[in-house]
């Protein structure tokens, strides 16, 4: 992957977590944050969108993001 792809799949992806864990901390079940949780999911595809130039780091990257991103939602439960 070069610079450039990595650092818009971190920015990307950071972006993402941090929306997510606001939403998770204010409440994110309800109807009005719809498109909070959209915008979330669109960062994530746009991420793996760049991680997608390099294949061979792909499976580790989502890896790493799904544990992340599952951390979010049940911080003690999630090594």
């Amino acid at each position: 992957m070069n610079d450039r792809s990595t650092r818009a799949y971190e920015v990307l992806l950071e972006t993402a977590e941090s929306m997510l864990a606001d939403l998770i901390e204010h409440g994110c079940a309800h109807r009005e944050r719809a498109l909070d949780l959209l915008a979330v999911d669109a960062l994530v595809t746009y991420a793996f969108e760049a991680a997608a130039e390099s294949p061979s780091t792909l499976a580790e990257r989502a890896t790493s993001a799904m544990l992340a991103i599952a951390r979010l939602a049940a911080p003690t439960s999630i090594a």
